[in-house]
């Protein structure tokens, strides 16, 4: 571990994803377990080997089976509170929180506690969970990503699940309880949709991109400038899908994703999913995404741009400017 305080770090640009054939497997082993095939492509081998996490197959698995059972423990929660009547509290960011955020949370957390007792948890509701200040392995949680669109009635929020070892993401699940799709990302696997493969969809000029964020007015200042340059060069902009963009680009639907002032409870688990279907999610510098969480870590804010296309990408960071 660096320090006691949360940082995030650069990797240099030789870890960026490579795009997948797009082989296609159909084995679907139902809601809570998934077939996870390993990425054949040799160049991504080689860059996993590079990175040497020093997990076998066997605790990756095992950490799968687990986020899914967090995943299926969340959705219940949520899908009781659904189009349903229900308080809606203020945080001190004044952003919006309610009973079936913070249920599904503590439904998530029981089962990691009992699966992965030495594992720390930090959760957006609750921040950090261990006994210790740091921890190899983190689960970063959030139960309901895009709470503004749960309360309104909208089926595009998610629960998004990471893992972390040793800061990296190399589990990431976006779940939407309610449409009942799960996408599960791993380091080094191909990533899948309800078991079956997906990948990211060729679009390597800005002119042809569709383009997704949350809401324009989520930017400010020389962010705004910066998201205006990318957007006036776009095909077409479109806007309020939460993560549920990111699960969008990763199936092929949607090219680039721009988005700032994320929390690491709103991109880590996209890491795993979009790169291992081919795309590329970096910070508006071109930097990998990457967070050392302790018990003295509080959530920074972070600019996050997603492509599905190696090329694309670097044609936002140009246009981006971001210094």
């Amino acid at each position: 571990m660096q320090s006691q305080t949360s940082a995030f770090v650069s990797f240099s640009s030789e870890f960026r994803s490579v795009r997948f054939s797009a082989n296609r497997s159909t084995s679907a082993l139902g809601r809570t377990t998934f077939t996870l095939p390993m990425a054949s492509n040799s160049k991504l081998s080689s860059q996993i080997q590079n990175i040497s996490l020093g997990l076998n197959d066997s605790e990756i698995d095992r950490f799968a089976d687990v986020g899914n059972k967090v995943a299926d423990a969340a959705g219940d929660v949520i899908r009781r509170y659904f189009r349903k009547k229900f308080d809606i509290l203020q945080k001190e960011d004044l952003s919006p929180v309610t009973i079936a955020d913070q249920a599904a949370e503590e439904s998530m957390v029981s089962i990691l506690m009992e699966s992965f007792p030495s594992h720390a948890i930090y959760g957006e509701e609750n921040g950090w969970r261990c006994k210790e200040k740091f921890a190899d392995y983190v689960w970063v949680l959030d139960p309901i990503d895009g709470t503004k669109s749960f309360i309104t009635g909208k089926p595009l929020f998610g629960t998004l699940i990471a893992l972390l070892h040793k800061g990296r993401p190399i589990l990431g699940i976006i779940d939407q309880p309610v449409l009942h799709e799960r996408w599960i990302g791993i380091n080094g696997r191909r990533t899948t949709l309800n078991g079956e493969e997906v990948v990211t969809r060729n679009c390597a000029k800005l002119a042809q991109a569709y383009l997704y964020t949350t809401s324009p007015h989520l930017f400010s200042g020389d962010a705004e400038e910066a998201f205006a340059r990318v957007r006036n060069k776009v095909k077409v902009p479109l806007y309020g899908c939460d993560c549920y963009a990111y699960a969008l680009l990763a199936s092929g639907y949607v090219d680039l994703v721009i988005e700032s002032g994320l929390k690491p409870y709103d991109f880590l688990s996209l890491v795993p999913v979009i790169e291992g279907a081919g795309g590329v999610i970096t910070d508006w510098k071109g930097q990998q995404l990457y967070w050392e969480a302790s018990s003295e870590s509080h959530a920074p804010s972070f600019n996050v741009v997603a492509s599905g296309d190696e090329e694309l990408h670097q044609q936002a960071l140009d246009s981006l400017q971001w210094q």
